[in-house]
């Protein structure tokens, strides 16, 4: 490599996707600094980003493929990458021949890297023809589902424009600690615009203190807020009269069902919102303009997260924040379904008797893969995953782990994950690999060049698929038809169709390495050829309502139906927000950022909490049920709902094991429903010492 400035670009799951300039001497990454030229992140990153030098050249990354056995054992040897191959590759035959097909081999990835290369392992898969492989995403799956019914498209406005809003309603979002740059222009509406910024969140959130107005609610009653707010504005006639006639559908039937179907005592009950707060929001929401809206991920990870969504859009539409300029909803857009995806759409050869790949929901994939049968998976890829420390259901993981044959871990360090592996390859970082990359909250373009040589043996995702495909083919030639000997460069000029070259206003690759692009404005909506859809309250929150009215119900600190009359008095809802300095488990092996002479797990009560267990700050805690158990540092949070635990997840000491989906069987594949799990608290026991 040569020295000199390279483009990077920040390809973790985050609102950023941060475009970087990096600063290479010797073959070194010295320096980190923001690229000026991306117009939303404006030159600017996060502590993550400017930790990314120690990131790359931490001690504990690791160096070399490594063998573990038994499983489990902490038994490691390095091993070199052709025998690393050469057990794959043996494997993967090996059952093919025994069950005549590659079913019994699949993966697990997710959102690791999300640069568009990282679908070589889609693509290798693919390349063997039917296996079997994820689908969904457990993240924002029931949220972006909920966006599609009412627009018909997957859509979310352009973040800068959120700086010529007048009224600003952030719902279960934190940027402050998880969309940095997204307060630069919150910031520049309320100076420039005197824009009013409300914040609604159990949590009271550093996003929260910089509010206007902060509306503490209920966990997972949203969707009632959200038609209580909509009642007050259509009892008031505020409503957008001429948008409702001439650009919806479904409008009469869903203004009878606030009419009629709901009362403002009922939202109260449940939500624990004032009869005033109501008064003050349905105000805002009814007199100013342009006014967004901001329903966050994190609302739509519960089993009423479908109907949050939708009646959070609905309330937009309602107030005719879809059809002027500088207002509208955000959420998160999948700009990268524009793109061709060469790689994860690549097609295997056809089986003769087997059609297509088996399939398996990613947010309870454990459980879910413990249900196949003719062949059982028996070979399992992990990639851009740490599912020990992201996943719920553990105990289901443990017992899929014991019925496999071979598991192998892509990643940059040895995680909990990789602990119970018995192959852990080396994964090269960002800097180390070309790709192209496009975000999920913004509208930017950017190239990815490699900047430095690959650390010690590390490789990419792409790279190893090349190789891997080498060796399948070589001891059963026409196993893969994976397209081996295609460099980087051509996957990713590839993804650069003239659609796409238009869509983001360049002509040419070479384009991209002088600076990142921005694509077209989106149209607001009142352009599209389409009506917004209002969405019904599903079967299940018909039934809150009914139960609502015909029990006078009397709710109390977030706890509903079966959860406030069959949880006891000390149980508590467990909620595990992002933190600022982690992703999950990622980051928090660099001292830059995290102390670790401190103990990292802490465990946040209420004051009522702590008064009734009698915990006193800084003593260590448990958090139990019926799945695990794990300890902590208790930090007594006067702010906190008196029926909540806040933990964040992280990979030393998991809180994911008191994770759990109740569901018995899964009608659709949704998000992950992380916040739906109670737990008790207790002093730490001395017999576990």
């Amino acid at each position: 490599m040569k020295d000199g400035i390279y483009r990077n670009t920040c390809p973790r799951n985050c609102y950023g996707t941060c475009s970087m300039l990096s600063y290479v001497e010797n073959d070194r990454l010295i320096k980190v600094t923001g690229d000026p030229l991306n117009g939303y992140t404006g030159g600017h990153l996060c502590a993550k980003g400017y930790a990314y030098t120690q990131f790359v050249y931490n001690p504990q990354r690791l160096k070399y493929p490594m063998l573990q056995s038994p499983r489990g054992s902490g038994n490691w040897k390095r091993i070199s990458w052709e025998e690393a191959y050469t057990r794959i590759a043996s494997k993967m035959i090996e059952l093919n021949q025994k069950y005549g097909s590659n079913l019994a081999s699949g993966y697990n990835k997710f959102s690791g890297n999300l640069g568009l290369l990282h679908y070589a392992t889609e693509g290798m898969f693919n390349s063997i023809g039917p296996h079997t492989k994820p689908v969904g995403n457990p993240c924002a799956l029931t949220g972006k589902q909920a966006i599609y019914q009412s627009l018909g498209q997957n859509f979310s406005c352009v973040p800068e424009d959120m700086a010529e809003a007048s009224l600003i309603v952030i719902w279960g979002a934190n940027p402050a600690v998880t969309n940095v740059h997204q307060m630069k222009f919150i910031y520049e509406a309320r100076k420039n615009k005197g824009a009013k910024l409300v914040v609604i969140d159990p949590i009271f959130t550093q996003t929260a203190k910089k509010a206007d107005l902060y509306i503490q609610i209920n966990p997972s009653s949203d969707a009632m807020l959200a038609y209580g707010i909509a009642k007050r504005i259509l009892e008031k006639n505020e409503m957008a009269v001429e948008f409702l006639s001439n650009q919806t559908e479904g409008w009469n039937e869903y203004e009878r069902f606030l009419l009629t179907g709901i009362t403002v005592e009922m939202i109260c009950e449940r939500t624990g919102v004032s009869p005033e707060a109501i008064e003050e929001l349905s105000n805002l929401y009814g007199k100013i303009k342009p006014a967004v809206t901001w329903p966050g991920l994190g609302i739509q990870r519960n089993s009423s997260g479908g109907d949050s969504i939708a009646a959070i859009t609905n309330l937009a539409a309602i107030t005719g924040n879809l059809n002027i300029p500088n207002a509208g909803i955000y959420y998160m857009h999948f700009e990268v379904e524009n793109f061709p995806l060469n790689l994860l759409n690549h097609q295997g050869p056809a089986h003769l008797s087997i059609p297509t790949s088996r399939k398996v929901d990613i947010s309870d994939f454990a459980k879910s893969a413990l249900t196949l049968t003719n062949p059982p998976l028996k070979l399992l890829w992990i990639a851009s995953r740490n599912v020990i420390a992201q996943d719920q259901n553990l105990k289901a993981w443990e017992k899929l782990f014991e019925q496999l044959e071979l598991i192998v871990t892509v990643d940059l360090y040895m995680t909990k994950t990789a602990e119970q592996s018995d192959l852990v390859l080396p994964a090269a970082t960002h800097f180390e690999e070309e790709d192209l990359n496009v975000g999920y909250w913004h509208y930017w373009l950017s190239l990815n060049q490699q900047a430095i040589p690959a650390y010690y043996e590390a490789k990419s995702d792409l790279q190893i698929a090349r190789d891997l495909t080498r060796k399948l083919n070589k001891l059963s030639p026409g196993f893969s038809n994976f397209p081996a000997d295609k460099e980087p460069v051509e996957w990713v000029k590839a993804e650069l169709t003239p659609e796409i070259r238009s869509l983001y206003s360049f002509n040419e690759y070479e384009d991209l390495l002088k600076r990142p692009y921005k694509k077209k404005e989106e149209p607001i909506f009142t352009k599209r050829n389409q009506k917004f859809q209002f969405i019904l309250p599903s079967s299940k929150m018909n039934k809150e309502f009914k139960l609502l009215i015909k029990e006078n119900l009397k709710l109390k600190n977030g706890e509903f139906l079966k959860e406030s009359n069959t949880k006891r008095s000390d149980q508590y809802r467990l909620l595990s927000p992002q933190s600022l300095l982690k992703i999950h488990s990622q980051y928090e092996s660099l001292s830059w950022l995290n102390d670790h002479q401190k103990d990292s797990s802490i465990i946040e009560i209420s004051s009522e909490a702590a008064d009734l267990n009698e915990i006193k700050n800084n003593e260590k805690i448990e958090l139990f049920n019926d799945h695990g158990r794990i300890v902590g540092t208790a930090f007594v949070n006067n702010q906190l709902p008196r029926n909540v635990v806040l933990a964040n997840q992280a990979g030393y000491n998991p809180i994911n094991k008191l994770i759990i989906d109740n569901r018995n069987e899964r009608d659709s594949v949704t998000s992950t429903y992380f916040y739906d799990s109670f737990v008790q608290i207790r002093k730490r026991r001395e017999s576990h010492v």
